[in-house]
């Protein structure tokens, strides 16, 4: 088939995005990984950049799970022992004993009934909200929830869609109000974490609100938090953003395996009644294949660690770690939205001066993203950094002794 006429339009849009520096740009490609040494921690090595080592201050990866032995060792073990992949979606001959294990892990963790596990995420938000939106439901969402929830509020078909300013609670309030006596079911959708900034949702006011306006639903105010950046990452004993509000459990809570459990594949977990009815209409888990076996088992070895006196441990050297790096910010004069998260944003509010920074740091060996329009808002130009256990205190020096002499 000719692409002659719609290959250039799409080279001219991304040329757009390049023009206005907003593309995302050539991927860096890792090839090797340093295990950590002395007063170092892992290093990594890129393709093109030769013997160079790199601080990798970009990752979601905030325990340093996927790097520990045990967890390795899980995945190679399962793997030897079931193969590379799941070999059908689950209703067909998909389903392992180790991922019905996981998912009675995960619901025990988060003292809940039930979970499933998804391919993601993402998959798990879109197919999670989109069944539980009816034609008689009102879907309110904060204004800067992830992707993944705009997505599948574009997907639904509700009755009517709010999108509120950012953890401005009294138009939370006002907005299940307004459609009170309107819509049988109301389903409120926010971030635990807000993965741009590191600043964390009132789980504990969201679901007072919800509460007071619950009885003017036939089918209840239903709120969903995913806590993806969240999970494993903050909070004493890694509970998330629930924890660290002392909130009572959120209606559905969404996470991650890939972020702070260092492996793959995303979670839901509710009550049996919610999940039930999830396994029966969640498209990307019907019809997709499930993480494998080896994920699953790394996955449930990465859970058990951070559930135990080791996990707290971590936790607690990942929140000194933020500590010490946020306080040199302080120092250095550079502004940042302070929290325990260990997202730690540089607000620089200026795409160049974002770029020309991130590009200083990745010469002098340090990986950090820069976020510009649109993925945050014009004035709200960024550099994220992330902060991870398997950092040591020398890392962080170093870094904030690059921004130290920084001339830009």
């Amino acid at each position: 088939m000719p692409l002659n006429r719609l290959s250039p339009v799409l080279a001219a849009h991304v040329a757009d995005l390049e023009e206005a520096g907003t593309a995302k740009g050539t991927e860096a490609v890792v090839v090797e990984v340093r295990p950590a040494e002395g007063d170092r921690g892992p290093r990594f090595l890129l393709q093109g950049e030769g013997d160079r080592e790199f601080i990798r201050m970009n990752s979601n990866s905030y325990l340093g799970m996927g790097l520990r032995p045990e967890v390795i060792e899980a995945e190679e073990k399962a793997t030897r022992a079931f193969g590379a992949g799941p070999g059908a979606v689950r209703f067909i001959s998909g389903t392992y004993g180790v991922h019905l294990e996981l998912e009675a892990k995960l619901a025990a963790f988060h003292g809940r009934e039930s979970a499933m596990i998804f391919s993601s995420a993402y998959a798990a938000l879109l197919s999670t909200i989109t069944p539980l939106v009816t034609a008689e439901t009102v879907l309110i969402s904060d204004s800067l929830n992830h992707n993944c929830i705009i997505n599948a509020m574009r997907l639904a078909r509700p009755q009517a869609k709010v999108i509120y300013p950012h953890l401005d609670l009294e138009a939370l309030g006002n907005a299940l109000a307004d459609h009170a006596g309107k819509a049988k079911r109301a389903l409120v959708v926010t971030d635990g974490i807000f993965s741009m900034r590191g600043d964390h949702a009132p789980l504990d006011e969201i679901m007072e609100i919800a509460r007071q306006h619950d009885d003017a639903y036939e089918e209840n105010v239903v709120v969903v938090a995913d806590d993806s950046h969240g999970v494993g990452a903050l909070g004493a004993t890694g509970r998330g953003v629930e924890e660290l509000t002392g909130t009572e459990p959120v209606d559905v809570l969404v996470g991650t395996l890939g972020k702070a459990f260092g492996v793959n594949g995303g979670y839901v977990t509710s009550n049996s009644a919610v999940i039930g009815f999830l396994r029966e209409s969640s498209p990307m888990y019907i019809y997709s294949n499930p993480i494998t076996v080896g994920e699953a088992s790394a996955a449930l070895r990465s859970l058990e660690i951070v559930d135990s006196d080791e996990g707290r441990a971590l936790l607690d050297r990942l929140r000194s770690l933020t500590r010490r790096f946020e306080e040199g910010l302080g120092r250095l004069g550079i502004e940042t939205i302070p929290g325990e998260h260990p997202v730690v944003p540089l607000m620089i509010r200026d795409t160049g001066k974002t770029h020309a920074l991130v590009r200083y740091l990745y010469e002098n060996g340090v990986l950090v993203t820069g976020l510009a329009f649109p993925v945050v808002p014009k004035g709200d130009e960024e550099i994220r950094a992330q902060v991870n256990a398997d950092h040591t205190e020398a890392d962080i020096d170093h870094v904030l002794d690059l921004l130290a002499s920084y001339q830009g």
